[in-house]
């Protein structure tokens, strides 16, 4: 499994009743055989440009767990161009690099927050 992040951009339309909307995306991932690990409501935003003669949209951002072989990007890339939901996303493979660096930020993270506590006990 690979890890991806996924913006997509809600027509703004859908803002008062966007549960159907996000479910059709959460399905187009697992029938793809990707999970959601995270998930996260963006708001509506202004556009920079008109897209589909919208003027705004409703941003969400996902960061996807897809398996390894090219067929399921294709498959989630498919069924989002043809989603009338969807007016734009962008799905793009997450660096392996980074995630070395956020891991090795939290650990360094963990063992600071470890000495401070052991600091503080000794203090007492």
């Amino acid at each position: 499994m690979r890890q991806y992040e996924l913006t997509v951009l809600i027509h703004p339309d859908l803002e008062m009743n966007i549960q159907p909307a996000l479910d059709k995306i959460k399905k187009i991932v697992e029938d793809a055989g990707g999970k959601i690990t995270k998930e996260a409501n963006e708001g509506k935003k202004r556009l920079g440009y008109k897209i589909a003669k919208q003027e705004f949209a409703v941003y969400y951002y996902y960061e996807l767990d897809l398996p390894d072989e090219k067929g399921a990007t294709k498959k989630v890339s498919s069924n989002l161009d043809i989603a009338d939901e969807v007016i734009r996303y962008l799905l793009v493979k997450v660096d392996e690099n980074r995630l070395k660096i956020e891991a090795k930020r939290k650990e360094r993270k963990g063992a600071a927050d470890a000495d401070e506590e052991e600091s503080a006990k000794e203090e007492e």
